[in-house]
């Protein structure tokens, strides 16, 4: 948690060693974790600070970092290029990006992620492993489906794979999230977050420069639009999917929170369903609103800019090689150092600076994509770019994810952050639907421009989030 000034609190979780996991508080330490006078984590040096990125657990979130990031772009980035390649419009395009919509509504199901078991699987490996490798073979399943599908022929079948893709991973992403934060303590959340950006960005090299370089090398000469080397391609994605699996079979499950059997159903719904919402509520009360408004429109720039990112570079006449190597490499190591700056940043100066930090800095650079779209095709020009861009959304992210996790509750962990990482999307990805038909009616420029403009309220939210006792005095 971060209380005005932006110093770190830990208002909300015990404390735990770093190689402990956590356990369900006692009614005493629940008291205390509420109240307004909170010690304050002493302050770790550079080298205390930078020790915890070697931990076990860290490494952990490498790999399943990796598993998360993966599916995101092949049923929305990377599937953009595809279906522009294949010479779907930029307004169906937009359109179809409503399938990351899954991710805005995962808290509907989330309840049901953080307290129903799965047969066999929950007994063999417990209910946060249980729940991500059923999410992974699930990703797997759609992947494949994907890889027999031709857009170009029949849209609706790739379509619903896809679909299928982005509930596997938005279910992943809820049991992912609740076992990251139940394996570690609070100060410690912001570097597990920089491990877990780190494995999601290496998922995103491959599921971005990886696919195009799969097609390309399957296409080799052919000129024009080749559907087996996109085929082969997702085939590769799915194989791709056993790093998370085997890492969930070879992990440690967080140790089990003791839950109450319920007596009826009407109590167990009340315990999954309501109980997460009104604790957080109950925290926080009024302000509760504005922090839900600060989780809906931290990420909008970022959001609505990036589905016509795709589209812009076909556009723009980058080929798949160009785009492969700037975008989906070159530039996501620079997040990959966003998210470590930005995460050492938040240890050791506190999180509410980093996150204002990072807005302005993810506003900021889609004024330079604004620039890009009169520069034509411009190798240069898209290096630095794309380069200033990543290096704000690791930032931003970083500190975003650790704000999120400190803001959960340990006893709703699954739930409350399911909530607030679909809060974060909803209007983004609603507003994105309506990229293409933007972009087709004033043009690539204006698109940008007005994309910066949304990160405007965001600065205006932040100073009054900054001024919020939000558990903890300043």
């Amino acid at each position: 948690m971060v209380a005005p000034g932006g110093q770190s609190r830990q208002p909300i979780m015990p404390t735990a060693s770093k190689s402990q996991t956590m356990t369900e508080p006692s009614p005493k330490t629940q008291a205390s974790l509420h109240c307004t006078d909170a010690p304050t984590p002493a302050k770790r040096s550079w080298a205390q600070a930078l020790k915890v990125y070697a931990e076990p657990t860290s490494l952990r979130m490498l790999a399943l970092g990796f598993s998360a990031g993966l599916p995101l772009l092949l049923v929305l980035g990377t599937l953009s290029f595809w279906l522009r390649e294949a010479d779907i419009d930029r307004t169906t395009i937009g359109f179809l990006s409503w399938v990351g919509l899954a991710y805005a509504f995962k808290w509907v199901w989330s309840p049901l992620v953080d307290r129903l078991p799965l047969p066999f699987f929950t007994r063999m490996l417990g209910r946060r492993r249980s729940w991500l490798l059923f999410s992974q073979l699930l990703i797997v399943a759609g992947l494949l489906g994907m890889s027999f599908m031709d857009p170009k022929q029949a849209l609706q079948p790739l379509v619903i794979c896809a679909v299928l893709v982005a509930f596997g991973s938005a279910t992943q992403d809820i049991a992912l999230d609740a076992y990251r934060i139940e394996s570690a303590t609070v100060e410690d959340q912001a570097a597990l977050a920089a491990t877990y950006q780190t494995g999601y960005r290496l998922a995103m090299i491959w599921a971005g420069a990886g696919v195009l370089w799969v097609a390309s090398q399957v296409q080799g000469d052919t000129k024009g639009y080749v559907v087996q080397a996109w085929h082969v391609a997702y085939s590769a994605m799915a194989a791709s999917m056993l790093v998370g699996m085997l890492t969930v079979l070879f992990s440690p499950e967080p140790q089990a929170r003791p839950i109450a059997p319920a007596r009826n159903a009407v109590e167990w719904l009340r315990g999954a369903l309501v109980e997460p919402f009104a604790d957080f509520i109950r925290r926080y009360r009024w302000q509760a609103l504005l922090l839900l408004a600060l989780i809906g429109l931290y990420r909008v720039s970022d959001v609505v800019m990036g589905i016509m990112a795709n589209p812009f570079y076909v556009d723009m006449g980058y080929k798949k090689e160009e785009v492969a190597a700037v975008t989906k490499v070159f530039g996501v190591i620079m997040t990959l150092a966003g998210g470590f700056v930005g995460g050492t940043m938040a240890v050791r100066w506190g999180v509410m600076r980093v996150l204002m930090l990072g807005a302005i800095l993810s506003a900021a650079t889609n004024v330079l994509f604004a620039w890009l779209a009169t520069r034509g095709h411009d190798l240069t020009a898209l290096v630095w770019v794309v380069s200033a861009d990543n290096l704000a959304g690791g930032i931003a992210s970083a500190a975003f994810i650790a704000y999120l996790s400190g803001l959960t509750n340990v006893q709703y962990s699954a739930t409350q952050y399911a909530l607030f990482s679909s809060m974060m999307l909803l209007a983004p990805k609603w507003l994105a639907g309506f990229s293409g038909v933007f972009v087709d009616a004033y043009g690539y420029e204006a698109f940008f421009h007005t994309t910066a403009l949304m990160g405007l309220p965001v600065l205006l939210l932040l100073f009054l989030v900054s001024r919020v006792k939000t558990g903890s005095s300043a």
